[in-house]
């Protein structure tokens, strides 16, 4: 019998740089379905991946000197690593540089075109470069994009538009007749109410003011904007083509749950069940939006010194500690929050004191009084029946709590059966009933029922902590892990044997762990500001005339080379405009030769003739220095003419 097949999505990472924690939440979040959907015993395919193109990327790409592509691909790399760091077990991961996924929505723009749900008009609006998004002047807030609070600019240019109006009854019609589509709750009210009643504007799809996403084929001018690029990606990762699917789509297709940040709900609401539609798609079955992980009751930025990345918090807590505290720390109807001081006492309090002092002392008891050897659990008593109540009761308890994407109440439904045995330990106390032979059978079961419970555990942690569990399901010697054996109580082989006692979680100086933390806290707000202030100070005052003498101009690099004799200098050939120019620069160990040719610079071009290293240089290349000590060339936008003067 063939398994039921299960797809679920994360929202693609926006490749603008390395992700922190609260980003991490998601991925991890997904993950555990995916795991625990495999265990229930589905097909699972687990998608996740990094949204590559738009004027962000090719703004930031352009000020470290490099193309958009190298920097996507520096940050695709980062965001990988954390993946493998937090033990992700993607299925796929699909980039929207991907030479396939660009195809595919090249064809998808093409068909809503072709069938009259995108046109050709003019915008005229308030862009955010940060969100990607387009706002009128009445949703923004205090003059700030109402998203991300950052400042936005006029726009105006000719863009192609979809057709959302013409679809707003329809989308509205089915989230209401689709009551579990948009959970929870409250962002199906949010998305109705704030942005779908109200009335829906066309969507612009397309830009010409950039260069850094997938072109229009039949109006290259015009490039295919990040919504239509990067929603696609749900079904152009599973083989969708409109000239022909796979069977690996027709598998998977509709998806069973976009897990999504409330931040991008809109996008994944009203955006993307319309293209859908007009494409003649079967909707999601659904999108779930989860709330944010804050650093106490902040974003984190740099600048406040909050800024927490996976691998630091894996580093002191271990892969299964950050992930259990990602999980156990956000509710379902309110953002999380994560706090160092928060983080040490969950760790202590729930794997170091609860979970690990419970699978230690069982095994070390087992070890002590039976010689590793598992008893029968035969010899039962009244007090026993809660212990194997709570047990049994707690993978239904996980089941329907994982229906409904509670994963903070289910990683508590967990903690309370360790919680439970650990009463348990002391109801029976072990160490009396060890002191006297006759109770040496009674003692033997106390043992069993406590080591088929840190069964029970360990099979129902394997989807959130996996290593953790696997740790814990070999130190008790068992082989039944899988979910099924969960149905009854007195799995575990009696007459095996127990591993050595082993800690699985090391309890954390709170106090000096918070002084360490202080301290990185600091240094980060010190190179922030560094960053943000660049504090190198002033050269002493010059008058305007003596700036005048300075000739500034713009020249384009038409070859450049190593210096033989130097690892320092590059030798550029440059058109500036009035008949060309050898210029030596400083700049070898920053820029390879083949990084600068075609790109414009500033030069200062009327500085005397100097010979570095045996070859003349007729001019200086304009440079800023970075914080790290390294040099960052000042490029000029493409469409300024060689020797143009720079005032």
């Amino acid at each position: 019998m063939s398994k039921k097949p299960y797809y679920i999505t994360t929202a693609i990472a926006y490749a603008s740089k390395k992700p922190h924690i609260g980003n991490t939440y998601e991925v991890v979040f997904t993950d555990a379905i995916a795991r625990f959907k495999r265990m229930q015993g589905y097909d699972v395919f687990f998608l996740t991946g990094t949204d590559e193109h738009g004027l962000k990327i090719e703004e930031l790409a352009k000020a470290e000197g490099i193309t958009p592509k190298q920097h996507v691909d520096k940050v695709t790399d980062e965001i990988k690593e954390i993946c493998k760091i937090m033990n992700i077990s993607y299925d796929g991961f699909i980039r929207t540089t991907d030479e396939q996924h660009e195809k595919v929505v090249q064809k998808i723009f093409n068909k809503l075109y072709e069938n009259g749900d995108i046109y050709k008009g003019s915008y005229e609006g308030l862009y955010c470069t940060p969100c990607e998004s387009f706002w009128a002047n009445s949703q923004l807030v205090d003059g700030k994009c109402p998203d991300c609070g950052r400042e936005v600019t006029k726009a105006n240019e000719e863009a192609y538009f979809l057709k959302l109006s013409k679809y707003q009854q329809w989308l509205e019609d089915y989230i209401e007749e689709h009551p579990d589509f948009i959970v929870p709750e409250s962002r199906k009210k949010e998305m109705l109410n704030n942005f779908i009643k109200p009335g829906l504007q066309d969507l612009c799809v397309s830009r010409t003011t950039f260069t850094w996403s997938i072109p229009v084929t039949f109006d290259p001018k015009h490039v295919i904007y990040v919504w239509i690029d990067a929603l696609s990606n749900y079904i152009t990762a599973m083989g969708y083509d409109p000239d022909g699917s796979s069977e690996m789509f027709e598998k998977y297709w509709p998806c069973d749950c976009h897990v999504i940040g409330k931040d991008i709900m809109r996008f994944h609401s009203i955006y993307w069940p319309i293209m859908l539609h007009a494409l003649g798609l079967p909707m999601p079955k659904k999108l779930f939006g989860h709330n944010w992980i804050l650093f106490g009751e902040d974003k984190m930025s740099k600048s406040r010194g909050n800024v927490i990345y996976a691998n630091d918090v894996v580093d002191s807590f271990g892969v299964d500690g950050a992930r259990y505290y990602l999980l156990s720390e956000m509710p379902i109807s309110s953002d999380g929050s994560i706090t160092y001081e928060s983080l040490i006492e969950r760790y202590n309090t729930d794997l170091a004191n609860t979970l690990g002092n419970l699978v230690n002392r069982t095994v070390a008891m087992t070890k002590k009084y039976f010689d590793r050897r598992i008893m029968s659990g035969s010899c039962k008593e009244a007090v026993d029946d809660e212990l194997i109540a709570k047990a049994l009761e707690t993978p239904k308890t996980v089941e329907k709590l994982m229906d409904e994407y509670r994963m903070a109440d289910t990683m508590d439904a967990v903690m309370s059966l360790a919680r439970r045995a650990n009463k348990y330990i002391d109801e029976t106390a072990p160490w009396v009933l060890a002191k006297d032979e006759d109770k040496k059978e009674r003692l033997g079961t106390v043992l069993y029922n406590l080591l088929e419970t840190i069964r029970f555990l360990g099979v129902v942690l394997t989807p959130f902590m996996p290593e953790t569990a696997e740790k814990i399901l070999a130190e008790i010697g068992t082989k039944q892990t899988e979910w099924a054996s969960l149905e009854s109580f007195g799995m575990l082989e009696e007459g095996s044997s127990v591993g050595e006692p082993v800690p699985l979680f090391a309890r954390i100086d709170a106090e000096k762990f918070l002084a360490e933390a202080q301290a990185k806290m600091e240094a980060m707000m010190a190179s922030a500001k560094e960053e943000e202030t660049n504090v190198e100070p002033l050269a002493p005052e010059i008058v305007f005339d003596d700036f005048m003498k300075v000739d500034l101009r713009v020249a384009k690099v038409v070859e450049c080379e190593k210096v033989k004799k130097s690892k320092k200098l590059l030798c550029l050939q440059l058109d500036d405009g009035m008949g060309g120019r050898q210029v030596v620069s400083g700049i070898a160990q920053w820029y390879a030769p083949e990084d600068l040719i075609g790109k414009k610079v500033a030069i200062v071009a009327n500085l005397k003739p100097v010979t570095l290293c045996g070859v003349e240089s007729n001019g200086m290349i304009c440079a800023a220095d970075t914080a790290d000590g390294g040099a960052k060339v000042m490029f000029v936008d493409d469409d300024i003419p060689c020797g143009s003067k720079i005032h």
